[in-house]
């Protein structure tokens, strides 16, 4: 049932909030139509909540994590897609940095909890993807991979399901071993097109993979480009924030303060300018979309509350979720300007940006150790 209502106002966008469950899930969310009855529905990793009636249904058995001040959740990372191609759509789910990728059966309508499978035994860095990096309408897992009891010996890599989906997914690694972003814990991971060929590139902090022209079908290591684009982050975004032409990279501290730019220089070497370097701490999720439709990019992040219980800066400050609304100069320079959406729920380490209610307005949905919630994007 929904537990809660409230309206959050900014200009002529407002957000109203909607909390469809107050307990520790997860800290990331996905949407997808479960039932097939024509409207989304909401998958936390334990359970998956019926987006007409916010009724909840156990995917697996669910996890009593408390408020989560001292309890990490099994659902660091959620994805809903169709690995078996039966038309129903699936979850994907990381449950800690380091253990294995698990996807779960939709049962296709019956009760019960849905069959679990091994995607991959490895799943590093805390920022993995499921993202269109060939640009054809078929998501990959991006994430760095570690041999069984060897930390030191991970490369980056790009999977897919095989033919058998059943059978462990298709790995194909592309760096050197112990390459940058292949830790267990690592941070800060991006997809983007960095050198303008019109291919997604893979970036971490400390440089980035350019994918060749062979694109899904190479069979060699994607060539390095060394870069300091600044200290542990979440996702990053690949945008040109100055108007050159050249593709730069937004990033957000994950267990500090800042959300900065790496500026992309003409010898290809990056320049880090801050944006808002105390704006809220603790940002360890962000997504680049264009919520008002107004041919802008903008971001969205927030505060990932008690990501480490007491311990990382900031931890006591309130767990604000954030539209970083992105303005367009006549020199085709981009700025962004904070619009708080809530006070009191924040991002995990993944959330979902999606036109939840099909009005035509993207919406933002969360959820972490505040509970979880959809946020409808209102026009005044």
């Amino acid at each position: 049932m929904i537990l809660a209502v409230a309206i959050a106002v900014a200009g002529s966008v407002t957000w109203q909030k909607v909390t469809v469950d107050t307990h520790f899930r997860s800290e990331a969310v996905a949407v997808a139509d479960v039932n097939r009855d024509g409207s989304p529905d909401v998958l936390v990793g334990d359970l998956w909540y019926d987006g007409k009636t916010k009724e909840s249904h156990e995917i697996r058995q669910p996890l009593n994590l408390g408020d989560g001040l001292e309890t990490y959740s099994e659902a660091f990372a959620v994805w809903a897609y169709d690995v078996n191609r039966d038309g129903w759509p699936d979850q994907i789910v990381i449950g800690y940095p380091g253990t294995a990728v698990k996807w779960y059966e939709n049962p296709r309508g019956k009760t019960g909890h849905w069959k679990e499978h091994t995607a991959w035994p490895s799943a590093c860095n805390e920022s993995p993807l499921f993202v269109d990096l060939f640009r054809d309408r078929r998501p990959v897992l991006v994430m760095g991979v570690q041999p069984a009891g060897k930390d030191n010996e991970g490369h980056m890599a790009w999977l897919e399901p095989a033919k058998d989906p059943a059978a462990l997914w298709t790995c194909h690694e592309f760096s050197a071993v112990s390459a940058p972003g292949t830790q267990r814990f690592s941070h800060g991971l991006g997809v983007g097109d960095i050198n303008g060929d019109g291919r997604n590139d893979i970036v971490t902090m400390d440089g980035w993979w350019e994918q060749p022209r062979e694109g899904r079908k190479s069979t060699k290591p994607w060539q390095f480009h060394s870069a300091k684009l600044g200290g542990p982050a979440a996702q990053l975004a690949v945008l040109d924030i100055n108007g050159d032409g050249m593709a730069d990279v937004i990033a957000s501290s994950a267990h500090n303060y800042g959300i900065w730019a790496a500026i992309q220089q003409p010898d290809g070497s990056f320049q880090i300018r801050d944006l808002f370097p105390k704006l809220v701490s603790s940002t360890h999720s962000l997504a680049l979309a264009d919520l008002d439709k107004d041919g802008v990019p903008d971001l969205v992040t927030g505060k990932r509350f008690w990501a480490h219980g007491w311990n990382d800066p900031g931890a006591r400050e309130p767990a604000r979720l954030y539209w970083l609304h992105g303005k367009r100069s006549k020199d085709k320079t981009i700025s962004f300007e904070p619009v708080v959406v809530d006070e009191d729920s924040g991002v995990g380490t993944g959330f979902v940006v999606t036109d939840f209610d099909g009005d035509g307005g993207p919406d933002i949905v969360v959820s972490n150790k505040k509970g979880v919630h959809v946020f409808l994007q209102r026009r005044s």
